[in-house]
């Protein structure tokens, strides 16, 4: 599939804006990780953001965990934009 970006914010935050074509999976989603996998491959270039990098980190941990190889943290909207 390619890049897959992945926003973590709560979904009242992706509601307010959010990168073109993302996907939110909130962090706070017990299911989160089985949503991914859903989507996206494991050998799928994920980048995941949320608004300050913390929450992007978090999923980036328990996605590298799972199995996933090319997990990419965009920190924030804005410099996801500039990837």
């Amino acid at each position: 599939m390619g890049r897959i970006v992945i926003d973590v914010r709560e979904p009242a935050e992706y509601r307010e804006g959010h990168v073109e074509g993302a996907i939110n999976v909130p962090l706070s989603d017990s299911r989160a990780l089985e949503k991914v996998s859903q989507i996206a491959n494991k050998d799928d270039e994920l980048v995941v953001y949320c608004r300050s990098g913390m929450r992007a980190g978090t999923m980036i941990s328990d996605l590298r965990n799972a199995g996933y190889t090319k997990v990419i943290n965009g920190i924030n909207t804005a410099t996801v934009n500039s990837l």
